[in-house]
């Protein structure tokens, strides 16, 4: 697929089209990254982005006990 660069106010911009997106799963923020001659377009995650299911899953499998880190603050205590 090929497109043009369009004048959008002072800048320059690409329109995608409506499949592109979607196939993407682009949503309205957007991280954008250059590399080499590449530019790269991918949606922004969410901070803390399925941290519900994780912290479920961790629960389920007992790794969750607070002891475990009272343990870790021992050994960095001094």
């Amino acid at each position: 697929m090929q497109a043009k660069l369009i004048s959008i106010g002072n800048s320059l911009g690409v329109r995608l089209p409506k499949a592109v997106i979607e196939q993407a799963g682009l949503t309205d923020k957007l991280d954008i990254k250059v590399s080499g001659d590449a530019v790269i377009i991918r949606s922004t995650k969410r901070p803390r982005e399925n941290w519900d299911s994780a912290a479920a899953a961790c629960h389920r499998a007992s790794e969750d006990q607070l002891r475990d880190w009272d343990a870790l603050a021992e050994m960095f205590a001094m």
